[in-house]
């Protein structure tokens, strides 16, 4: 259904102050599709709490 996983590069994510793995709009894009989880740099437009996508 989706493509591999592409491997992590280190300008691909950063560790936030709580100590979570945070991806990159880079990442996300060569990852190639949206995951619908409301990532933070998300370069889809996805919107979580209303499930849909912005123009």
């Amino acid at each position: 259904m989706y493509n591999k996983i592409p491997e992590l590069e280190p300008d691909d994510f950063y560790i936030n102050e709580q100590g979570f793995k945070v991806f990159t709009e880079k990442y996300h894009l060569k990852r190639g599709y949206c995951c619908q989880s409301g990532c933070k740099h998300c370069p889809y437009g996805y919107d979580k709490r209303t499930n849909s996508y912005k123009k």
